[in-house]
């Protein structure tokens, strides 16, 4: 009879990516683009587990209807219908989970060369906190996995069933408790302030979780339903990574078995990664891990070797793992240069890692915040700062994940005023009842105020000679009032005299007294 070919599997089992706080700031279009790339990519291996299934599913039905084999796979058949439907059914409802994110957020993308299956709001953080943890959409997903694992380990034999229960990755990881999510809440540690593209990539993942271990119960009802009579003329190799996204340094681990096997004939597995290494089975699965080097997509290629009566039987085995690296964003929150004497909100984040985890160096400037990725710096001395991006290891210690160069500048000049204007006309009556030159911003970012600490004062009167100037010099704060002159000159103020307030000082939030540029020149009316 013509014996099927076991699919290759390929493991994705998406690192959680922890953004609980992260994802409440603004994250840079490098990461959100990163997101979109892993999403579309998990959908693309997505398509080849499932074309590798729908092989496997195609071989049970076909090997039922040959001769001699109707009443011993019929069982086995009826269950993989099941898991199949099942299966299905569980990826439709993460789709439409996908599409009610994406209409929260605010609908598809139809900007014209771009993919139309994704959000126009990429960086969206509302849809997915509204609809997955205050309206506990999350519990509902949490106890649809936790379902869907039970009833695919209750598909195969009890001993199978312990046996690929480890490897099977759909499956759900309690929370943790935290400031921020005190009662270790799977939805909130998941999904709360989680832009719209991450939640496409985390459902893209469960959805490869779901065919991933749909191939590891389809496979093994294959083998509980020909285990004993298949040849192994056309046996085949499968490599099952428990991690498809890690991160440079950490630790790959995998497992590589026999599609069906004899527990008696344990295969010989040769690595070619590592300078050919050799490795036996036990119980028919060769236990392999490495450390992760480089970055992108690395592959592992090997062969496994079979003992049999007919000689030895050799075939070839593979699987893919992409290796990220700890990329770290640094947002100014008001603009990209931090300024003397006032506060510099900033947000920092590093992929890959905790936002509790991740902290800023910045020798020169005090930094000082509430945390969770949110901090104030305060600068001194203008010039350039090194801002180093720093990350909590697994170790305990720290290391620097990412940085960059901040251009540090004192605060603009203020443009004096009085009554609002610099120049220009006002009523002589608003004129005598004025109390003070004022300094101010216009269209600063940063909220900084400067007083005005000294100023001359002339006028010429209509009709008149020149009078004036005449000084005031109060660091509490200049008034007209500090100098009696200027008082009686003001009382005497009417339509057609020109006022000039010149060498005006001010003081700002870095403590310097400065001459400013402007000056102030007004005709009464």
């Amino acid at each position: 009879m013509s014996i099927p070919k076991e699919p290759r599997q390929i493991m994705i089992n998406l690192m959680y990516l922890v953004l609980t706080a992260l994802l409440a700031l603004n994250v840079s279009n490098e990461i959100l683009n990163a997101f979109k790339t892993l999403s579309q990519s998990i959908d693309k291996s997505n398509q080849a587990i499932d074309q590798k299934n729908v092989e496997v599913y195609s071989n049970i039905k076909a090997n039922e209807l040959l001769p001699g084999q109707q009443a011993k796979v019929h069982p086995y058949r009826l269950r993989a219908d099941d898991v199949v439907t099942k299966a299905d059914g569980m990826i439709k409802y993460l789709n439409d989970w996908k599409r009610r994110v994406i209409m929260e957020a605010g609908g598809y993308n139809h900007k014209e060369g771009e993919d139309s299956t994704l959000p126009e709001r990429l960086d969206n953080i509302d849809a997915t906190t509204s609809l997955l943890v205050e309206k506990k959409g999350g519990d509902t997903l949490k106890s649809r996995i936790i379902e869907m694992r039970k009833y695919l380990l209750e598909q195969v034999d009890p001993k199978d069933s312990a046996s690929i229960s480890p490897l099977m990755p759909i499956r759900i990881v309690n929370a943790k408790k935290n400031d921020h999510n005190p009662t270790a809440d799977w939805s909130i540690e998941n999904f709360e302030h989680m832009p719209a593209i991450a939640a496409m990539a985390l459902f893209s993942k469960y959805q490869n979780d779901i065919r991933s271990s749909e191939a590891l119960v389809l496979n093994k009802l294959f083998e509980e339903a020909h285990g004993k009579d298949i040849k192994f003329d056309t046996i085949g190799a499968i490599a099952i990574p428990k991690q498809s996204y890690v991160l440079d340094g950490d630790k790959v681990e995998a497992s590589i078995l026999m599609a069906a096997f004899n527990r008696s004939n344990n295969p010989i597995v040769t690595i070619t990664q590592g300078g050919g290494q050799k490795k036996d089975a036990k119980d028919g699965v060769i236990p392999w891990e490495t450390v992760a080097s480089g970055t992108g997509l690395q592959t592992v290629k090997g062969k496994i070797v079979l003992h049999t009566e007919n000689g030895d039987q050799t075939r070839d085995w593979s699987f893919e793992y992409m290796v990220g690296t700890t990329g770290a964003s640094l947002q100014l929150d008001k603009m990209n240069v931090f300024y003397i004497g006032v506060d510099n909100p900033v947000s920092v984040a590093a992929a890959g890692y905790s936002v509790e985890d991740v902290s800023l160096d910045v020798p020169g400037a005090t930094v000082s915040g509430p945390g969770k990725g949110k901090y104030i710096i305060n600068v001194t001395n203008p010039g350039n700062l090194e801002v180093g991006i720093m990350a909590k290891t697994k170790e305990g210690g720290k290391k620097k994940v990412g940085g960059m160069t901040i251009r540090v500048k004192r605060i603009p000049e203020p443009l004096a005023k009085l009554n609002g204007k610099a120049s220009g006309g006002m009523s002589a009556a608003l004129f005598r009842q004025t109390i003070a030159p004022a300094a101010t911003l216009d269209n600063f970012d940063f909220e900084a105020k400067f007083q005005v600490v000294g100023f001359t004062f002339s006028m010429l009167p209509k009709g008149r000679d020149y009078v004036g100037p005449f000084s005031v010099d109060n660091r509490n704060g200049a008034r007209f009032s500090d100098n009696k002159d200027i008082v009686k000159i003001m009382q005497t103020a009417k339509a057609g005299d020109k006022v000039f307030l010149e060498s005006i000082k001010a003081v700002g939030p870095d403590k310097r007294v400065v001459t400013l540029q402007t000056s102030i020149t007004l005709s009464l009316n």
